[in-house]
């Protein structure tokens, strides 16, 4: 199956249960074959769990749920190890041992466990009891976050969402799509979702994402963006060098999904938001706030 019709058979199979939300549904299969993790963010309600979950039933692989929760510990995403009744030291694996993880309210969760993600999602391992283990192939974790005014939130490190491809933000429906809504609930028992995709269709388009080409004007334009962030009056932290690697992978997803050859600087405008937002540090901006800062930053951008 070539990537542009997976992506429309998936888009098909997630729109049975999600009233619009298209673009956010595209972005997150790019993540998917770009082989990096997510981060959504939105107030309570408005479908982050259930659009991730609806995704991940469209792909034949390993689904594992975590719910952040202020006493979640370490042992709880990764595992531990202990002495059975023979005196021999046991494993048990935690639930990141997947290929799609969803970790729901990340930014409930104590700061000190957040830290176990660090190893697992930049380098797909995790250290337990002394020994390295690696992950399984594909694993990508989608995590959502409720905003920071949220009762019982904290923000995330930036260390830690650094490690996400992007950050998505997921709004309040519009009025026709609060009606779909209503619909889709009305009739959710008889909704089937299929599975469209298996774990090697994923490895296979990730594989084929590095066959894109990507442009010297494309890989220039990446760095006079992300130089911008750091040289605005409004920001205290611009974007570190790996955002110019998630722009590149992104970017050779997206072409890749279109049926293109080699990625655009229409690809870099588009990601430039989902890319740069959980990256930057701003300063009081007037209320244009971090998405409006970065859209002058591409508007400025030759």
């Amino acid at each position: 199956m070539d990537p542009k019709t997976a992506f429309e058979k998936v888009l098909t199979e997630v729109k049975k249960k999600i009233a619009g939300k298209s673009e956010i549904i595209e972005l997150m299969f790019i993540a998917i074959l770009a082989n990096g993790h997510v981060l959504l963010e939105g107030v309570p309600g408005v479908a982050k769990t259930t659009m991730t979950k609806t995704l991940a039933d469209t792909i034949q692989s390993q689904f594992t749920r975590i719910q952040g929760m202020p006493d979640l510990e370490i042992k709880d995403i990764i595992g531990y190890t202990y002495v059975d009744d023979k005196n021999e030291v046991q494993l048990k694996r935690g639930p990141i041992f997947t290929n799609i993880l969803l970790i729901d309210e990340l930014n409930r969760a104590p700061p000190r466990t957040n830290t176990a993600l660090l190893e697992a999602l930049e380098e797909r391992q995790v250290t337990i009891g002394g020994a390295s283990l690696p992950l399984y192939k594909p694993f990508m974790a989608l995590a959502t976050q409720n905003p920071l005014n949220i009762e019982g939130t904290t923000p995330l490190p930036k260390v830690l969402a650094d490690r996400f491809l992007m950050r998505l933000a997921v709004s309040y429906p519009t009025m026709e799509e609060e009606q779909q809504m209503l619909r889709i609930k009305e009739r959710e028992e008889k909704i089937v979702t299929q599975k469209v995709l298996t774990t090697d269709d994923i490895i296979g388009m990730q594989d084929m994402v590095n066959g894109i080409v990507m442009p010297d004007e494309v890989i220039a334009y990446i760095t006079k963006v992300v130089d911008a962030t750091r040289k605005d009056i409004h920001i205290t932290m611009g974007a570190s060098p790996r955002s110019e690697i998630s722009f590149m992978r992104c970017a050779k997803a997206r072409a890749l999904i279109q049926g293109r050859k080699e990625a655009t600087i229409d690809d870099i405008k588009f990601l430039a938001e989902p890319v740069l937002s959980h990256r930057l540090v701003v300063r009081a901006s007037g209320g244009l706030g971090v998405g409006g800062i970065i859209k002058g930053i591409v508007a400025t951008t030759r």
